[in-house]
């Protein structure tokens, strides 16, 4: 049996912008990105803090220790600047391997997104 875990968190970033005219996605900080180990391109659900939405779109990197948390596309009418939020990847393991799973979860500075 396999079951879905927490792989990745960030947890409570401000939303430095939204641009509904780009593709879609979600920028983030490439240290954010690291410390939380996602990748470009995986999926991650968004939790934000200030209205309740929930929702899932994909990474894409951000300018290095910049702080950048960009929602882009249709997923930046579920946002506004400033907002706080919540991003989460998950992985699929099996039950045993799971029990033993350790996530990366990072806590960054909520006032400019850094890791300080």
């Amino acid at each position: 049996m396999q079951i879905q875990v927490v792989k990745s968190k960030i947890h409570r970033v401000k939303v430095t912008g939204a641009d509904l005219n780009y593709i879609g996605s979600i920028t983030i900080d490439e240290a954010l990105m690291n410390a939380s180990n996602l990748i470009e391109g995986e999926k991650v659900a968004i939790v934000n803090i200030n209205n309740g939405e929930r929702f899932e779109t994909y990474v894409i990197p951000g300018r290095k220790n910049y702080g950048e948390i960009t929602l882009n596309g249709p997923a930046a009418r579920k946002v506004q600047t400033g907002d706080i939020i919540i991003i989460i990847s998950y992985a699929l393991l099996d039950f045993e391997e799971a029990k033993a799973f350790k996530p990366w979860i990072i806590f960054p500075n909520e006032n400019d997104n850094s890791l300080t």
